[in-house]
């Protein structure tokens, strides 16, 4: 497969660096005009697969559309209706199928996030915060001196030094390999997937070659589900510590809620303790199935957070393919110091973005039916231990002989603070965008 790595954006296929700073800037369109030259500006500033080996490095620029602000910038009703409905109602408006409910519902989203006044997310990834502001500031032209157009929210993360997330874990370890990318997957036993259930325009696993009209608006775009999660630290620690009978066995507990140590060694691969070399090695720590080695999760619990995230070789949750998206996590906050059991009322978490061409079948069946649902591995109504809608009602089974381990019933650790389906165009796209005529 043959992709147009020169009109693809590069945030759609590439992993971000490690370690990593990113920023990303909400913006609303007052000005149609204005709007329309903002994009002719974005086409010029947004970086393409193809440079990934450009002077840049490792710094990237990124442009994304909500259904809302394709809107604001005249593109007729036909084209919007051939966009993929869930793009067309939002985020805000799932939130019932997304399980954002309680403190997760819209109505406590952090402002404006979920409304119609978000109309563009322009994301810059780059190495570390220096490098990341030099980035930005070579962004600033592209909006700055239009009047007509407003930044409405910036959210700045950056890699904490511990090169994990705030609960403890090494994060962005799982990436997959996508057809005709030339971009290597994480999982050297999982077979490239087809070009399609990432990049508009391309056969995908069905054999299907979805693209919103007109051609040149859809091709070699995605869809993107940008997501804000507050984790509650505190409260994460406070289950772990009240679960476990010592240190050893939080640590325990920890992975076999996660299915991973906190220093990214599977349990799949590092059953009895963990193996911090296995983990840092990007090369062997996410090479590995669970049907084959591990169907009944005795190692690896089917429960935990990455076999329901990915449930890999498992016949048990259907054609694991299609529901295969891009995920991308980066941090946001400061961290709760070591050992602090109390909430210091402080805002952190992870801005996550979920990459696909299919949000229902992607983003929206792993939210609804994998991670808040457990009837694909027959565990009920049970939900994701870790990012799931928990409701402090259900607790959590460790697979043991003879007799499983019953944990307490889980609160809710991650609450949604915002998020909002958009549209990642391609670089020609941008440029028809621009030259939009009323």
């Amino acid at each position: 497969m043959n992709l147009d790595l020169d009109d693809i954006q590069r945030g759609v296929l590439s992993p971000r660096p490690t370690p990593y700073a990113v920023t990303y800037l909400v913006f609303r369109i007052d000005d149609r005009a204005h709007g329309r030259e903002l994009m002719r500006r974005l086409s010029g500033a947004v970086t393409s697969v193809a440079d990934s080996a450009s002077p840049l490095g490792e710094t990237w620029v990124s442009a994304a559309v909500t259904c809302a602000g394709l809107e604001a910038l005249g593109v007729p009703r036909s084209s919007l209706d051939t966009f993929a409905w869930e793009f067309r109602q939002g985020m805000a408006a799932r939130a019932t199928a997304l399980s954002d409910v309680g403190q997760s519902s819209p109505e406590h989203w952090e402002a404006p996030l979920g409304t119609r006044d978000v109309h563009v997310v322009i994301t810059a990834v780059a190495p570390d915060a220096l490098v990341l502001e030099a980035a930005v500031d070579r962004a600033r032209p592209v909006y700055e001196r239009l009047p007509g157009i407003t930044a409405i929210w910036r959210q700045d993360c950056y890699a904490l030094p511990t090169g994990t997330e705030h609960f403890g874990y090494r994060d962005g370890v799982s990436h997959p390999a996508v057809e005709g990318s030339g971009i290597p997957g994480s999982n050297q036993l999982e077979v490239p997937l087809k070009a399609g259930e990432f990049v508009l325009g391309y056969p995908d696993e069905l054999g299907g070659a979805e693209t919103p009209q007109p051609t040149v608006l859809g091709r070699n775009g995605s869809y993107a589900a940008f997501r804000k999660l507050h984790q509650q630290v505190a409260e994460f620690r406070r289950y772990l510590r009240d679960n476990a009978n010592g240190p050893q066995d939080e640590e325990l507990i920890a992975a076999k809620i996660m299915g991973r140590w906190r220093s990214g060694a599977p349990l799949a691969l590092a059953p009895q303790c963990d193996d911090p070399e296995l983990g840092a090695d990007p090369h062997r720590r996410n090479t590995f199935l669970y049907e084959r080695d591990d169907p009944a999760g005795f190692t690896t619990p089917g429960g935990c957070h990455i076999r329901r995230a990915n449930p890999r070789d498992a016949s048990v949750a259907g054609e694991v393919r299609l529901h295969r998206m891009i995920r991308r996590g980066a941090v946001y906050g400061a961290p709760l110091p070591e050992r602090v059991m109390e909430d210091d009322g402080a805002d952190r978490g992870l801005m996550f973005a979920f990459i696909g061409t299919h949000l229902g079948r992607q983003f929206e069946f792993v939210q609804s039916e994998w991670m808040n649902h457990g009837v694909f591995f027959g565990a009920g109504n049970t939900r994701d231990p870790v990012a799931g809608a928990a409701d402090g009602e259900a607790g959590y089974a460790i697979p043991h002989r003879p007799l499983r381990r019953r944990l307490a019933a889980l609160p809710r650790f991650v609450v949604t603070r915002g998020g909002e389906y958009c549209f990642l165009p391609s670089l020609s796209a941008l440029r028809w965008l621009g030259g939009l005529q009323d």
